[in-house]
């Protein structure tokens, strides 16, 4: 693809930087210094580049937001997209459905795990955890069990930005200055194997981190504990892979005390570990509700859905009266959303994108794993497509900085990453192949090799 940089008609770099500066409020944005941002005018994409509003060239290492599986620049998409905004844009989902949504929501019901035949579309990936912890409130007070509503989250989880889902949301930096509701969660320790104590073994790391939720569940009490929220991989915390059989034993805690067993897919759903849902192919559990976003549409349009078991919405449908589910939004089950969902689909299954996932992940996890003959990693960690560094330096104010050191570094060179305190995380298009996997660890490495070379 040639870059065409910025459209002649529009105004010049310059002047969209100072209107961005001045008028728009970027997520995550730092309130005392975000008028002096520079933030990075992507101009255009194909695959899984795109190029900078100077015609630079980047790999787009985090996929968006963890999110472009099939790429960029896919006109068979566009086509979609624009046959059903011309046939039909927008329709209350509230009285009415429509042929996308509802041919979606069978595929997703195929491809979930055990009896999860249930979808309930939202705007995103909050907006799915809000519907999951929603669905248990209304669940237990159904069942005349209105004390049975905490929730158990997890350090260095991420859940959304909603007001319940940021409540639920482990990541210590989430929390400032923001309120979140306290009396409706309980977090348990950092699951990461990476700070377990010198010489415990992996096994036994386990061990513990499932006895701190049998431990919780004996302090609270399971007739006051709705739902356990977990993300199978903890994304945004780190890429953070607890220890193996952590899930499938935290799930059958959960089934042994009536809580339900919430697996926040946002992130791994749709492919990123090479499977429509990591859940029971990965994981071996079958939750209760499975929450998606992201790669459902590979980024291209806004969706999510919370998928719902049988057994939950059974359970929840009997009662002394009638109860409306009075949970939804404007844009719920989205016409022309549900139609790019159909088309990512279609793309994944003509392209096998899934098998090219687990094809191509042994590699990418090699070129990880081999970054820890550098002094600077202490960690290198990850799972299918996803890949987190962790650097380490004497001076606990210098080792804060190293995402982001990384991260330029790797920006000067054609790479972006993703910094989060003193890790760097991606998570490239599902499309990549060997040799780009090769060209996206180059960079990394030189870029490792510069800031070591630095400190």
């Amino acid at each position: 693809m040639t870059n065409t940089a910025l459209t002649s008609n529009a105004p010049d770099l310059e002047t969209l930087k100072k209107w961005d500066r001045l008028h728009q409020i970027h997520p995550w944005a730092a309130i005392d210094s975000w008028r002096g941002y520079d933030n990075m005018f992507v101009d255009s994409a194909d695959g899984i580049y795109f190029w900078d509003g100077a015609g630079k060239r980047y790999i787009d290492g985090p996929g968006g937001m963890w999110c472009s599986q099939i790429g960029y620049g896919r006109k068979e998409m566009a086509d979609a997209i624009s046959d059903q905004v011309i046939k039909l844009p927008f329709t209350s989902p509230f009285t009415n459905s429509t042929q996308p949504s509802a041919i979606l929501s069978k595929k997703i019901a195929d491809m979930a795990p055990g009896d999860l035949n249930n979808v309930f579309f939202t705007t995103g990936g909050s907006t799915a955890v809000d519907t999951a912890l929603r669905t248990m409130q209304y669940f237990n007070n159904r069942r005349g069990l209105p004390e049975k509503k905490m929730i158990i989250a997890r350090e260095k989880g991420y859940h959304g930005s909603t007001y319940l889902a940021h409540s639920v949301t482990g990541k210590e930096r989430d929390k400032s200055h923001f309120d979140f509701a306290t009396n409706l969660v309980q977090f348990l320790p950092d699951v990461n194997p990476y700070i377990r104590p010198d010489g415990m073994s992996i096994e036994d790391w386990c061990d513990a981190k499932v006895e701190d939720l049998r431990e919780m569940i004996k302090q609270i009490g399971a007739d006051k504990i709705g739902a356990f929220i977990a993300e199978p991989i903890l994304s945004s915390g780190g890429v953070i892979v607890p220890a193996k059989g952590y899930q499938m034993r935290t799930w059958e805690i959960c089934r042994e005390n009536d809580i339900l067993y919430i697996s926040d897919e946002v992130v791994t759903g749709f492919g990123r570990l090479g499977h429509w849902f990591a859940s029971e192919e990965v994981f071996e559990i079958i939750p209760d509700m499975i929450t998606c976003a992201k790669g459902l549409t590979s980024g291209y349009l806004p969706l999510g859905a919370c998928i719902i078991s049988d057994r939950v919405l059974e359970i929840a449908s009997q009662g002394d009266e009638p109860s409306a589910f009075t949970n939804g939004y404007t844009y719920s089950a989205h016409p022309v959303s549900c139609a790019a969902a159909l088309k990512n689909i279609e793309i994944f299954e003509n392209e096998r994108i899934l098998e090219n996932v687990r094809n191509v992940s042994p590699h990418f996890q090699h070129r990880l794993k081999d970054l820890m003959k550098y002094d600077i990693v202490g960690d290198a960690r990850g799972m299918g497509l996803l890949g987190c560094i962790e650097c380490k330096a004497e001076d606990l104010e210098a080792e804060r900085s190293l995402g982001s050191k990384i991260d330029e570094a790797c920006e000067e060179l054609g790479l972006l990453v993703r910094p989060l305190i003193n890790m760097a995380v991606f998570s490239p298009p599902l499309i990549i192949t060997i040799e780009q996997i090769d060209e996206m660890f180059d960079i990394l490495e030189a870029a490792i090799i510069k800031v070591e070379n630095n400190l």
